[in-house]
């Protein structure tokens, strides 16, 4: 619980994903008047992304209750416009803050990534662009992983209907089979996707400790080639040419799509301090690390206490 403030101050937020989230909702707790803005109709930023990926319904219930906060904490929303250097200013808040979140990298060094058939993770999960049958993902962090999910998932929701996920997994909840397992039933997936990453590490290393095998084995099951220590050489309309361990190949698919990190979207950072405007920097626009919803909620409740 954190402590009323002292000294209420008026507090301007900048973009409404996880992290502006938090800071808008704590701060309002205790007892800052707080504007929260953001360019999209709604908010959310990542985690309205993430709650699409099945298996992370879950978020739909954490924006459902920062909704709620921020309602009940009679917080301002200024949504469906992007915020300005010029507006922020002539408001005169006490306290500035941006969550304004990263934006996605293109690699310019891949010959081709300008092609047609190359769509980015945003294009895939929040605009609902059209994908082919076959697909290559550069890029196997959390991202990567969360996009071949989406694009191998035959929407059952399995996730959230027991009895599709114990088939799916050969779980015999009525031990009619020895050990309560039975033969699994999986359903083939609608694309064919392959999983490459620049790195000659595991593909899929860096995600959770606890749940990244889940994915690997999820994705395994679905047909996903994973290819570690790739070069990109071109992306044309044969697809995407690359080199693994001195030998060229050749994926011929319909639809690449960059999963390649990601940058700290810092503009109105930059015209605010140019103003001579003190602003706190926190989530994405801080840290453009793998997405973390966690890490994003942390830093922001965190900033709250002090201000």
């Amino acid at each position: 619980m954190l402590a009323p403030t002292r000294s209420r101050k008026r507090i301007g937020v900048v973009g409404a994903g996880p992290a502006g989230l938090a800071f808008a909702v704590s701060a309002a707790e205790r007892g800052h008047d707080v504007t929260l803005f953001d360019a999209a109709e709604a908010v959310g930023g990542q985690l309205d992304i993430a709650r699409r990926i099945p298996g992370k319904e879950e978020f739909d219930e954490t924006l459902r209750y920062y909704r709620t906060r921020l309602a009940e904490l009679a917080v301002t929303l200024r949504l469906g416009a992007a915020a300005t250097a010029e507006q922020l200013a002539a408001e005169g808040f006490d306290e500035l803050v941006l969550a304004t979140g990263v934006t996605p990298r293109t690699p310019a060094d891949i010959p081709g990534v300008d092609h047609p058939s190359v769509l980015g993770y945003l294009d895939v999960l929040r605009d609902g662009a059209p994908v082919g049958e076959r697909v290559a993902i550069l890029g196997a962090g959390g991202i990567g992983f969360d996009v071949a999910e989406f694009l191998t998932d035959r929407g059952d929701a399995a996730s959230l209907n027991p009895p599709v996920f114990q088939a799916k997994w050969g779980i015999d909840p009525d031990y009619r089979e020895r050990g309560g397992l039975r033969r699994p039933e999986r359903p083939a997936p609608p694309r064919t996707v392959h999983l490459l990453q620049r790195k000659t590490g595991k593909v899929g290393a860096g995600l959770g400790k606890t749940t990244g095998w889940i994915h690997r084995t999820e994705l395994k099951h679905r047909g996903v080639t994973m290819v570690a220590g790739a070069t990109y050489d071109l992306i044309d309309d044969a697809g995407l040419h690359f080199t693994v361990d001195g030998e060229r190949q050749l994926l011929p698919v319909d639809t690449v799509v960059l999963c390649t990190g990601q940058e700290p979207r810092r503009d109105l950072y930059d015209a605010l301090r140019e103003r001579g405007l003190e602003v706190h920097l926190i989530g994405g626009a801080d840290v453009a690390a793998e997405l973390d919803a966690k890490r994003a909620i942390k830093q922001g409740t965190e900033l709250a206490a002090t201000l």
